[in-house]
C-alpha cells in the first residue's frame, strides 16, 4: 500500500503537470486557481461533507427493521471517517484533540438547548446522553474539522491577528450567552459588535494556487456560517433534528440561525487558533499538490 507522503507526491507532480498544460495566459491562470479553490475547499469539508451525505442518505434509504437505529449508525459512521482522517495523517492528533473540545462543547450545548425546547431529534435511539443522540456532537466537530484543515491547505497567514486571549474572551462570553439568555438579557447584539470590533482590522492571506490573496476575515466568518446555515437547512429536510414548526411539514430554517452559527463558528475559530497559532504576514511561497492532502 502507497504511503501517504508517497501519495502526496504524486499528486504534486500530476497537479504541476497540468498547471503546466493548463496556463497559458492570465484567463487560463484565473481559471486554473478558482478551479484549485474549489478542490481545496471540498477537500477542507471532507468530514463534514461526508456526515451530511450520510445524513441525507440514510433518511432517503436507511432500511426499515436494521439492528441498529439511525442515529447508531450515524454515531459509527462519524467514527469511522474520523479514525481514517487520523489514520491517514489528514488530520494530525493536536487538531483531533481541539475538535474533540468542540465536541464536548457542542453536546453540553445539545442537552441544554434540546431541554429548553429550541429543537428536537424525532428518532429513538440508544447511544444518547439526556435524549441528546451522540451523533450530534460529531456535527459541531465537522465545523472545527473544517477550520483546522482550511487553515493548513490554505497556509493562512494573517495581518492585524487579535491577540490569542482577547478572542478566547469573545468565544467564552458567546459560549455563556447561548445558556444565559434564557434566563436574562441577550446580549447577542453586542456579541456582533464585538466581533467587528475585534476582527475588523484583521486580513486573512489565503494560497489556493501560487500567489496568496487577501480577504477581510470578517466576510471568511460570514461565508462560512452561510454555507453551515445551508447544511443545516439539508440535515432538518433530512430529518436529522427539527426546529418547532418543522414536525409535520418542513420549512426552512429561520435566517436568525446564520447568526448563531456566525458566533458558534467564531468559538471553533479561536480553539483551531490555539493549535495553529497566527503567523503575521503574506509571503507567498510556492504551492504544490501536497497542499490538497496536508
Amino acid at each position: 500500500m502507497p504511503s501517504v507522503s508517497s501519495i502526496k507526491s504524486a499528486l504534486s507532480r500530476h497537479r504541476e503537470q497540468l498547471r503546466a498544460r493548463a496556463v497559458r495566459g492570465p484567463f487560463s491562470k484565473a481559471v486554473f486557481e478558482f478551479v484549485s479553490f474549489g478542490i481545496k475547499q471540498g477537500w477542507a469539508c471532507i468530514f463534514g461533507g461526508a456526515l451530511l451525505a450520510l445524513i441525507l442518505a440514510t433518511h432517503l434509504w436507511y432500511p426499515e427493521g436494521a439492528p441498529i437505529s439511525r442515529y447508531d449508525f450515524l454515531v459509527i459512521a462519524a467514527i469511522a471517517i474520523q479514525a481514517l482522517l487520523i489514520a491517514t495523517g489528514l488530520e494530525t492528533w493536536e487538531e483531533a484533540r481541539i475538535i474533540f473540545v468542540f465536541h464536548i462543547v457542542g453536546t453540553v450545548m445539545e442537552i441544554f438547548k434540546t431541554g429548553a425546547g429550541s429543537w428536537i431529534y424525532p428518532e429513538d435511539n440508544f447511544l444518547r446522553i439526556a435524549g441528546v443522540p451522540l451523533f450530534s456532537g460529531f456535527m459541531y466537530a465537522a465545523v472545527g474539522s473544517y477550520l483546522a484543515r482550511v487553515w493548513r491547505i490554505f497556509d493562512f497567514r494573517f495581518d492585524r491577528f487579535p491577540p490569542l486571549w482577547l478572542q478566547g474572551v469573545l468565544a467564552a462570553a458567546i459560549y455563556v450567552n447561548f445558556f444565559a439568555h434564557h434566563y436574562t438579557v441577550d446580549i447577542r447584539a453586542g456579541l456582533f459588535v464585538a466581533t467587528v470590533l475585534i476582527y475588523g482590522r484583521c486580513v486573512v492571506w489565503f494560497r489556493a494556487d501560487e500567489t496568496h490573496r487577501p480577504m477581510p476575515l470578517i466576510i471568511g466568518f460570514g461565508l462560512v456560517a452561510l454555507f453551515i446555515w445551508f447544511a443545516e437547512n439539508i440535515g432538518t429536510l433530512a430529518r436529522a433534528w427539527t426546529y418547532p414548526g418543522q414536525e409535520t411539514v418542513w420549512t426552512m430554517v429561520s435566517p436568525v440561525k446564520f447568526g448563531s452559527w456566525y458566533l458558534l463558528m467564531i468559538i471553533s475559530f479561536v480553539l483551531v487558533a490555539l493549535v495553529h497559532g497566527a503567523r503575521a504576514g503574506h509571503g507567498a511561497r510556492k504551492s504544490t499538490g501536497a497542499d490538497l492532502v496536508t
